[in-house]
């Protein structure tokens, strides 16, 4: 599903959950449940999202869609660099912050980072059972 690009990590975790409940509602307005499949997705959103914003010049492109594995997203920015891997073994103590590229590896089944003109381009596959 091509949005109009969030202006925030909440515009863009009500995309995502607009996507999944218009695939795994019933036709009476079920609720999605509430399992962690979904809260992985929204926290994967989340993460990418602010990230681009925080520290990627700005959020350039967002999609979202499902596929026959799971849930594709795929965040764009400015900044060609690519994302800081944090090894928490080494950390300081007391850093705020820094835990969240490692978070959004863990819960995705996929992640590819590309650098194109201009900036970089992240997409992640959660999956979703």
């Amino acid at each position: 599903m091509t949005t109009p690009v969030p202006q925030s990590a909440a515009a863009a975790r009500d995309a995502v959950m607009r996507l999944l409940m218009s695939q795994f509602c019933g036709p009476a307005g079920e609720e999605l449940a509430a399992d962690v499949a979904v809260a992985d997705a929204l926290l994967v959103t989340s993460e990418l999202v602010t990230n681009a914003i925080r520290y990627g010049g700005g959020l350039t492109g967002f999609t979202a869609e499902l596929t026959n594995e799971g849930l594709r997203l795929s965040v764009a920015d400015a900044n060609p660099d690519p994302p800081i891997e944090h090894d928490p073994e080494t950390s300081v103590v007391g850093r705020v912050g820094g835990y969240g590229w490692a978070l959004v590896r863990r819960l995705a089944k996929h992640v590819s980072v590309t650098v194109h003109p201009g900036g970089k381009r992240i997409v992640a596959l959660i999956p979703l059972t």
